[in-house]
C-alpha cells in the first residue's frame, strides 16, 4: 500500500462506481428483447470491466461472474480498480437478470457493490441461500425462524396495514409453491418476479412496490443485497440452503452452520459500504435504459451506508460516445 492509499472507501466513489454500472447497462441493454442472454451478459461483462480499471481503488473480486457463468472476468479473486485509492472487496452483476434481458422482462439491472476488504461474507460455494427482507419500519421485528403467517402479521403491525395490504416478492419457481400457499393462507398478497432477485431485495427494503421478499435465492445476490439494505436501515437474513448431500458436506467441512440466520451485518460486516445499479429494463426500483436519436438516458441509484445517502441519478450520454457497445 503506497502512501496515499487507504484502507477504507470514501465518498468520492459513489460516482464513480455509477459510471461503471451505467456503462454495463448501456451495452447489455443493447441486447433487451434480442433472445440471447449469452451476448448480452458478455456485452455488459466487457463493458463493466473496462470501466472498472479506471475507478480508483484497489479491488478484488470476491462475488463475480466466473465461478457461476465461468465468464473470463470479473471473476473470483480478479483485481480490478486502477491500483491506487482503497483497498475493498468487490461484487459484480453485470446483469443481474439475464433472462429478463434477453426476453425483454421488467427489473434487469447492472449492480456493483463495494465494501471494505475482507468484509464481504464467504459462502464457500453454497450457492443458495433462503432469503427475507423488509424495509426499516419491520426490521427489528421478524426473524426468518418464525413461521410465515407470524412474519406477514409482524409486517403488517409495522407498517400501519392490514395483512390483506402486504405484498410479498416471491421468485416464481416450483421450489416456491409451498411458500406462495402460505402467503395467501395468511392473508397477504404475491408479486412474483421471473428472476433478478437484488431487485426485488432493494424494493422490498426501499417499500418500492413490494413489503418484503422471500424465498430462497442465489446467496452472492444476497450479499450483494446486503451492501444496498445497510444504505436504507432496512434487514435481510439469510440462512445457507444447499442445493444436496454433496454441497451440504462441502459447506459444513468449510465451518458453516446450516442452521444459522445469517443478518445483514454478517452478509457484511462493514459499516462503508457502496451500493450501485442501474436499470436496463423499466422495474419498480429504476427505469430502463433508453436510446434517443442522438442520446442515451440512464436511470441509476447509488447508496451509501455510513452515511445512509440514497441519490437517485438520471444521466443522458452522447450515443456516438458509445459505439463502441452499440454496434456489436
Amino acid at each position: 500500500m503506497t502512501e496515499n492509499q487507504t484502507t477504507a472507501p470514501d465518498r468520492n466513489l459513489a460516482l464513480e462506481l455509477v459510471r461503471v454500472t451505467e456503462a454495463a447497462a448501456i451495452a447489455g441493454a443493447r441486447w433487451v428483447g434480442a433472445g440471447d442472454k449469452n451476448r448480452a451478459d458478455g456485452a455488459a461483462v466487457d463493458a463493466m470491466r473496462s470501466f472498472m480499471d479506471t475507478v480508483r481503488m484497489d479491488g478484488t473480486v470476491v462475488i463475480g461472474e466466473g465461478e457461476k457463468d465461468e465468464a473470463p472476468m470479473l471473476f473470483n479473486g480478479e483485481r480490478v480498480g486502477d491500483g491506487s485509492g482503497p483497498t475493498v472487496d468487490v461484487a459484480v452483476d453485470p446483469i443481474d437478470g439475464t433472462r429478463l434481458t434477453a426476453l425483454g422482462y421488467n427489473n434487469a439491472l447492472a449492480v456493483f457493490a463495494v465494501a471494505e476488504q475482507g468484509s464481504m461474507y464467504d459462502p464457500s460455494a453454497v450457492f443458495y441461500m433462503e432469503k427475507m427482507v423488509v424495509g426499516p419500519e419491520a426490521a427489528e421485528f421478524v426473524d426468518l425462524r418464525l413461521p410465515i403467517k407470524q412474519n406477514v402479521a409482524l409486517v403488517a403491525k409495522a407498517l400501519g396495514k392490514p395483512v390483506s395490504q402486504v405484498t410479498v416478492c416471491v421468485l416464481e419457481r416450483p421450489r416456491h409453491e409451498a411458500l406462495v400457499r402460505e402467503i395467501r393462507e395468511a392473508g397477504a398478497r404475491v408479486k412474483f418476479i421471473m428472476d433478478g432477485d437484488v431487485a426485488g431485495a432493494i424494493a422490498a427494503a426501499r417499500g418500492a412496490g413490494v413489503d418484503m421478499l422471500l424465498g430462497t435465492g442465489g446467496t452472492p445476490e444476497g450479499i450483494i443485497a446486503a451492501c444496498a439494505v445497510k444504505a436504507t436501515g432496512g434487514m435481510i437474513q439469510g440462512r445457507l440452503a444447499p442445493t444436496d448431500d454433496d454441497e451440504r458436506q462441502r459447506a459444513i467441512d468449510a465451518g458453516h452452520d446450516l442452521d444459522r440466520v445469517l443478518t445483514t451485518d454478517d452478509l457484511v460486516t462493514s459499516d462503508n459500504c457502496y451500493f450501485a445499479a442501474t436499470g436496463i429494463t423499466d422495474g419498480d426500483l429504476l427505469q430502463g435504459v433508453r436510446y434517443r436519436a442522438d442520446r442515451i438516458v440512464t436511470e441509476s441509484i447509488v447508496m451509501r451506508s455510513t452515511s445512509g445517502t440514497v441519490r437517485i441519478v438520471r444521466a443522458e450520454h452522447r450515443a456516438e460516445k458509445w459505439a463502441r457497445w452499440l454496434n456489436g
